[in-house]
């Protein structure tokens, strides 16, 4: 196995990350002007998040499955262009059924990519696994973020068909990929060494890992929605709700460069249950005392949730060895799926009490993500590395 990580595959493979999540961040920027367009509901407006949810999370493991069994390396190029053009034809739909649409198909690009992007960085990284899968993260955090960042001010500008220029950099970032797919193929293991690991599969505490990011995610996608929103209540603009979403999603992004080399050093379970601790506060102040206590506090609940985005992912490679395509797919599609259930059901609160309260029950969910944590199995059982042969 590789003692170090190749820069030059983890640079593509992040790219790649990068663009496919640029579209995905696209999206909570859109809301608030999509909802203005449409005189769309707190319901109908979570149901655009819930439609890209739905269809990035329910064939993502169908996709990782597929990525064990046969190899699929064509996903990464796919996924990247996909997400990128179904977000831009999104943005400039006349009819609300047609957004919806859009962002389905902007939902597979997600679907697509991630199995086999996360895959591929499992290989390249060898048994810095939690450092390299950490800079394949931070390429899609730092696409979400920048997603957000740069919608505001193109639609500001040139309205919501100026949201067609999103495809633009998934597009070029998708011929890339295709450039690189020889080098990439280079790190394949064997068929004989791939359909070998250390350690069986423990489905038990893939459970308890799924359940885990489940309640993160209820409070994570009650913020990408409604950040903005609630800005908007508090009589801001639209440009600065979506300036602190910006600021929660970069600011995760950096959190992922520290959370895989310390994970590498002290451990992946404590990493997690240490940011988990942390969300609720940080969500109550915000809420409570807003202001710059109140941006600071979003930013760090980014770094909480993103900067160990990649931490659950390397956990569920390790609870099923034996299937890294699938523990991938399910980690992250399993989160962005209820994340969008749960966006509507935030929603649908919003709408009958109020948008505090909504945001009051996404604080409250990541303590049961706490509990959950300390019933995962301890550093010791739960380190497991497949023995693949590289290059």
């Amino acid at each position: 196995m590789r003692e170090r990580i190749d820069r030059r595959a983890m640079a593509a493979l992040s790219a790649g990350h990068l663009a496919t999540d640029f579209a995905g961040g696209a999206l909570p920027a859109l809301i608030p002007f999509l909802t203005a367009k449409y005189d769309l509901s707190y319901t109908l407006a979570a149901v655009l998040v819930l439609a890209g949810a739905i269809s990035g999370s329910i064939v993502q493991p169908l996709f990782g499955l597929w990525s064990d069994r046969r190899g699929a390396i064509w996903l990464l190029p796919a996924g990247a262009a996909l997400g990128g053009v179904g977000m831009a034809l999104a943005a400039a739909s006349p009819a609300y059924w047609l957004a919806v649409l859009f962002v389905i198909l902007a939902g597979l690009g997600t679907a697509a990519y991630h199995p086999e992007g996360s895959k591929f960085a499992a290989y390249v990284s060898g048994r810095r696994r939690a450092s390299g899968m950490s800079l394949f993260s931070i390429g899609g955090n730092l696409g979400y973020g920048l997603g957000a960042l740069a919608t505001t001010p193109l639609v500001v500008a040139l309205g919501l068909t100026g949201g067609l220029l999103l495809a633009v950099p998934c597009v070029a970032v998708a011929a890339m990929l295709l450039w690189f797919v020889p080098y990439l193929l280079g790190f394949v293991p064997a068929r004989e060494s791939r359909s070998y690991a250390s350690g069986d599969d423990d489905r038990r505490s893939l459970v308890l890992l799924l359940a885990v990011i489940a309640f993160r995610s209820l409070a994570w996608f009650g913020l990408l929605t409604f950040v903005p929103l609630w800005e908007v209540s508090l009589g801001h603009s639209k440009s600065y709700g979506n300036h602190l979403l910006s600021l929660m999603l970069l600011a995760g992004g950096v959190g992922t460069l520290a959370a895989g080399p310390v994970a590498d050093r002290i451990g992946t379970r404590t990493v997690l249950l240490v940011a988990n601790l942390a969300i609720s506060p940080l969500l109550l102040v915000f809420m409570l005392i807003g202001g710059i206590p109140g941006a600071v506090s979003l930013a760090f609940v980014g770094v909480a949730v993103i900067g160990t985005f990649g931490t659950t992912m390397v956990m569920a490679q390790q609870y099923l060895p034996r299937r890294i395509g699938m523990a991938s797919g399910l980690s992250i599609g399993f989160s962005i799926g209820l994340g969008g259930v749960a966006a509507v059901i935030l929603g649908a609160i919003a709408d009958s009490v109020d948008l505090r309260t909504a945001l009051y029950v996404s604080a409250a969910a990541p303590a049961a993500a706490v509990v959950l944590t300390l019933l995962l199995p301890g550093e010791r059982t739960a380190r497991l590395e497949p023995e693949v042969a590289m290059p």
